[in-house]
Parts: structure tokens; sequence; C-alpha cells
């Protein structure tokens, strides 16, 4: 490993310490839950409307203030692997 490799590797490990015990940093953490909705070119009202999560909850899975639970995760899932299947079997429910 180089020089160059090895300094960005101890930045990156100094940074996340440093977030994990709850300084500010720089380090921009992307919620998996954000990056689907965004994925899916849909507002958090909109996302929240048609998938039925409620709004405040996409929120603090978004802002990582919660984490979805293994029942969530799974739903989430298989919304990224087929929104629209998702949005109509909610529709003829």
């Amino acid at each position: 490993m180089d020089n160059d490799s090895f300094a960005s590797l101890m930045r990156g490990a100094k940074q996340a310490a440093a977030h994990a015990r709850g300084e500010k940093t720089n380090v921009t953490i992307h919620s998996p839950v954000k990056m689907l909705r965004e994925q899916l070119g849909l507002s958090q009202a909109a996302f929240a409307e048609a998938y039925h999560i409620p709004v405040g909850t996409l929120r603090q899975w978004e802002t990582g203030r919660r984490a979805p639970d293994a029942t969530a995760r799974a739903y989430l899932a298989v919304i990224a692997k087929d929104p629209d299947a998702v949005q109509k079997a909610l529709a003829a429910a």
C-alpha cells in the first residue's frame, strides 16, 4: 500500500471514530433509504404516501435517528426491486 492510500485510510478511520463519539465532522452519511427514495425521484411525502410509510418514520430513517427493523428492511428491499409491483399490490389491498 502506498503512502497516499494509507494516509487516506487513516483520515477515514479518524473521522469515523470522531463521528462515533458524537463529534461534529465533515463526514456525510448516505442513508440507503434516502438513496432509494431519490432514485425513484420521489419527495419524502410522495414516497411515504406511495408506500404507506409514516413520513415521520421515513425522516428518522433518512437522518439516522432510527434504523428500519428487519421487516421494514425487507419491505424496502422489495420496493427497491420492483416499486411498481408494490404500488399495484397496495392499491389492490
